[in-house]
């Protein structure tokens, strides 16, 4: 049975692919979706079903990333307490 990469859409046969996480990859598509640093199987995170490594998941959808409030961007600014 032939699987399709979650990532292009095309098959992959078996000969190709990577296994992670109970969905098959081709090689070349199993990278992190911001970075694109070229993933292990099975040694990476998941968000809204795309492969992200672990520091880039922990950037972007950890606890201090604020994801809800401005769309997964770490805010930069800061608000000066006191100052006219």
């Amino acid at each position: 049975m032939v699987g399709y990469c979650p990532i292009c859409g095309k098959p992959v046969y078996f000969g190709e692919k990577k296994r992670s996480l109970g969905r098959d990859y081709h090689p070349l598509c199993l990278k992190c979706q911001i970075c694109n640093r070229q993933l292990t199987a099975g040694q990476h995170a998941e968000y809204d079903e795309k492969p992200y490594c672990s520091y880039c998941y922990l950037r972007t959808f950890g606890p201090r990333s604020g994801y809800a409030g401005n769309r997964g961007l770490l805010s930069t600014s800061k608000k000066a307490s006191g100052s006219k």
